[in-house]
């Protein structure tokens, strides 16, 4: 079982599945959204992902028509967002992790419009878009 929690504690969750794969992210949204030159984001089973504190908490942000970013109202955490056409998967946000895991990072995605500022170092694969 996986847990995680947002900056401030007061959300948590866990996960009962395992982390792997992780996706290095690059588009422009992300980068705003997290603050940062990427996103690390894991695809996972929203079946087996449960908010066990907090969940008054949650706040949601539809970026684009039919997805939703999930963050902590009262610190700003990013969580998670999904896509109301694809419910059973949620991206979440590794960083949010209190669990150790083995996996690493998997790919680039959306490495065309990377920040300019950041030069991409590692061999992994990089793609123009999502896979």
């Amino acid at each position: 079982m996986l847990t995680g929690s947002c900056l401030c504690g007061g959300i948590h969750y866990q996960y009962a599945g395992d982390i792997t794969e992780i996706a290095l992210c690059h588009c422009q949204q992300c980068r705003k959204a997290q603050g940062s030159a990427f996103a690390s984001n894991s695809p996972i089973d929203s079946r087996l992902f449960t908010i066990t504190q907090g969940a008054e908490l949650l706040q949601s942000y539809y970026s684009s028509p039919l997805k939703k970013r999930v963050f902590c109202q009262r610190c700003g955490s990013p969580l998670y967002s999904q896509r109301d056409d694809l419910p059973e998967i949620i991206r979440l946000r590794l960083g949010t992790l209190n669990s150790p895991i083995s996996c690493q990072p998997s790919y680039h995605i959306y490495a065309a419009s990377k920040a300019e500022w950041w030069t991409i170092l590692d061999t992994l694969p990089q793609h123009s878009k999502n896979v």
